[in-house]
C-alpha cells in the first residue's frame, strides 16, 4: 500500500537537487500526498530560503554561514518557522522521530554526520550525498542493517542501477555500467586541459549542478566517486563496476547479465524522476516532468574514458581495489584541490597531482571506525592548505 503521508527533512535545499526535490514534493502533492516538511537549509542562500520556507511552511530553518544568518533573522522577524541557532539543534533533529524520509542533498564531507544520524535512527535516507559512501561506506552499511534503516541513492546513475536490479537476482549480475557525459572536455587534448579556464570547467553540456560537482565532472572525478560508492550501495566487487562515456545523457547507467542481457534506465538529464523514485520507491507516481523522446534523440554513442587524460577517475579505480582508507584521502584531496581551482590558485590539471600526491603519502588502514575518518580527512585536508600557505 502507498504511504501518502510522508514527513521529509532536506539538508542543502537552496542547491540544485535540493530545489529540485522541492519541485518533486510540488509534483507529489497534485497526486494527493500530504506531505510536512520537517526543515529546509542552506549554507548562506538565504532569499531563496525564505522564498522556500514561505511556501513550504518547515517547522524549522538552519543557515550554516554564520554572517548570512544575522540576515536570515531579519527576513523571519514576522514568520512562524524557527531559525536553529546551532548546528547542534539540527542533529538532535535529525536523531528525532518527527520525520520519515531526510533527503540529503549536501556537497562533500559535510554530508556525512546527518547522513550517520539519520540512518542511526531508523530512517530512510534519499541520498544525493555520494561522499558518505565514498568515505564510509563499509560503516554506513552496517549501521543501515544494525538500525534497520533504508539508504536510496539520488545520484541519477544509481537510481539507473536501482531501477534495474529490480526483481533480480544479483547472483545473475556479471556487471554494472555507469554513464558519464563526458563533461566539458571530453574532445579536449592534455595539452589544451593545461590551460582551461574556471569558466570552460563549468559549462557543463548537460547538467545544470553546483560549482564543485561541476567542476568533478570536468575531471571526471564525479563519476570515480560513483564508482566507490556504487562499490557500497550495491556490494559489488569492484571488478564488476565499469564505466562507460555517453555524451547524450540519455542512457543513465546499466546492469549487464550473465546470458548476455543488458537493461538500462533512459530518461532525459533531469534529476526530478531520480528524486522522485527516492522518495515513493519502490513504487512510481505520475509526474508531468520532460519525457524522453526518441524521434528527437536519434543518435545513442559510447566510447571508453581516456585514464591518462583523465588521471582522477584512474586515482579512484586505485583506490576501490582497497577497502581501506585510501578513499578518504582521495575525497578529501579532492575537495580542497577543486576549491584552489575555484579560486584561481592552481590549474585544472593540478587537481590530480595534489590528489595522487597525498595517496602516495597516505598508509591506508583496514581497520578502522568514524574517529578514523574524521582525523585522516582533517590531516589531509590541513597537510594540503599548508602547502599552499
Amino acid at each position: 500500500m502507498i504511504n501518502k503521508k510522508l514527513r521529509i527533512g532536506i539538508l542543502g535545499s537552496t542547491g540544485s537537487i535540493g530545489c529540485n526535490a522541492l519541485e518533486v514534493i510540488r509534483n507529489l502533492k497534485r497526486n494527493d500526498y500530504q506531505i510536512e516538511i520537517l526543515f529546509l537549509t542552506t549554507n548562506s542562500q538565504i532569499d531563496l530560503l525564505f522564498t522556500q520556507a514561505e511556501e513550504f511552511k518547515p517547522k524549522f530553518t538552519c543557515v550554516y554561514d554564520k554572517n548570512k544568518k544575522e540576515q536570515f533573522k531579519e527576513l523571519c522577524t514576522k514568520s512562524d518557522f524557527r531559525l536553529l541557532e546551532r548546528y547542534s539543534e539540527l542533529t538532535e533533529i535529525i536523531k528525532s522521530n518527527d520525520y520519515d524520509i531526510l533527503i540529503n542533498c549536501l556537497v562533500g564531507f559535510s554530508g556525512l554526520m546527518p547522513t550517520i544520524e539519520a540512518i542511526k535512527s531508523g530512517k530512510t535516507v534519499a541520498l544525493a550525498n555520494k561522499e558518505s559512501m565514498v568515505v564510509a561506506g563499509k560503516l554506513i552499511n552496517s549501521l543501515t542493517k544494525k538500525f534497520n534503516a533504508k539508504l536510496i541513492p539520488i545520484d541519477s546513475e544509481h537510481s539507473a542501477i536501482l531501477q534495474c536490479l529490480e526483481g533480480e537476482n544479483k547472483k545473475s549480475v556479471r556487471n554494472i555500467i555507469l554513464t558519464a557525459s563526458g563533461g566539458p572536455f571530453k574532445n579536449k587534448t592534455i595539452e589544451e586541459l593545461k590551460n582551461v579556464t574556471i569558466f570552460e570547467a563549468l559549462n557543463h553540456p548537460n547538467w545544470k549542478m553546483g560549482r564543485k560537482i561541476t567542476i568533478d565532472s570536468a575531471s571526471l572525478m564525479n563519476k570515480g566517486l560513483e564508482i566507490i560508492e556504487a562499490r557500497w550501495l550495491f556490494d559489488f566487487v569492484p571488478e564488476m563496476i565499469d564505466v562507460l562515456i555517453h555524451p547524450q545523457s540519455i542512457i543513465h547507467s546499466m546492469v549487464e547479465f550473465i546470458d548476455g542481457s543488458l537493461k538500462a534506465q533512459l530518461g532525459v538529464p533531469d534529476m526530478k524522476i531520480p528524486i522522485q523514485y527516492a522518495i515513493t520507491y519502490p513504487d512510481r507516481i505520475e509526474s508531468d516532468f520532460p519525457r524522453l523522446n526518441f524521434s528527437q534523440n536519434k543518435q545513442l554513442t559510447f566510447e571508453e574514458p581516456d585514464l591518462e587524460k583523465f588521471e582522477c577517475l584512474k586515482l579512484a579505480y586505485q583506490c576501490i581495489e582497497s577497502d581501506g582508507t585510501y578513499s578518504i584521502v582521495l575525497n578529501a584531496a579532492n575537495e580542497i584541490a577543486v576549491n584552489l581551482f575555484l579560486n584561481d590558485r592552481i590549474k585544472f590539471l593540478d587537481i590530480p597531482v595534489i590528489i595522487k600526491k597525498q595517496l602516495e603519502e597516505h598508509d591506508s588502514l583496514n581497520n578502522f571506525e568514524l574517529e578514523d575518518i574524521i582525523e585522516i580527512d582533517k590531516l589531509v585536508r590541513l597537510n594540503i592548505l599548508q602547502d599552499f600557505s
